[in-house]
């Protein structure tokens, strides 16, 4: 990816690891995710902490080269738009057919294989989730920051605890933005079978 500058750290780095930032016309500042909106952006590090020093510092006026209104609550802003992104990616691997919810049939795919990642809802029983993680395969990702919200909006339905997703291409962005919402705030998960901590 082509690389950016942080206004906060100053430090140079891959837009994925970036949050684009726009000014509108009556000065407002609009996060822009998908990094298509036109006009000036400037650039912060996708991290809770970064974007609410942005805010409080005055460094989109100054990035903007204008005057500027940030939301008083930017970052929680953009915490809740990258959230949305992991939740409307995991609908759309469920209507392709690649995720599926439910303690039984997720223990039926981890048996049967490969499954890229598996979700246990914040809260989760910690004995269910024990018993699939045990499952799990070398490159199964486990993610276990999800509300029960998120999943249910997801799966369109209520109680959805447990969820996989089955290896692809679809697998891969969805998993894209479950570790760029982890790194935003602050959070870990790990790929079992791995050294690799994303």
């Amino acid at each position: 990816m082509p690389e950016r500058m942080c206004i906060v750290t100053r430090e140079v780095m891959d837009e994925a690891e970036l949050v684009r930032f726009v000014r509108s016309p009556d000065g407002e500042v609009v996060p822009d995710l998908m990094r298509k909106l036109p006009g000036r952006g400037v650039w912060v590090t996708a991290s809770r902490e970064k974007i609410a020093e942005a805010a409080a510092k005055g460094l989109f006026a100054r990035g903007f080269k204008a005057q500027t209104r940030p939301d008083p609550d930017l970052a929680g802003r953009v915490g809740v738009l990258l959230r949305q992104q992991v939740v409307s990616h995991l609908s759309l691997a469920r209507k392709a057919g690649v995720a599926l919810a439910g303690f039984f049939k997720v223990e039926e795919a981890l048996r049967r294989g490969p499954v890229r990642l598996l979700f246990h809802a914040a809260g989760a029983g910690s004995d269910g989730s024990a018993k699939l993680n045990r499952l799990r395969q070398a490159r199964t990702v486990v993610c276990d920051f999800l509300t029960p919200v998120d999943l249910d909006l997801a799966f369109g339905r209520t109680n959805v605890v447990h969820a996989a997703v089955a290896e692809g291409g679809l697998a891969e962005r969805l998993l894209f933005h479950v570790a760029r919402l982890a790194r935003y705030e602050g959070m870990s998960f790990k790929v079992f079978g791995s050294e690799d901590e994303r």
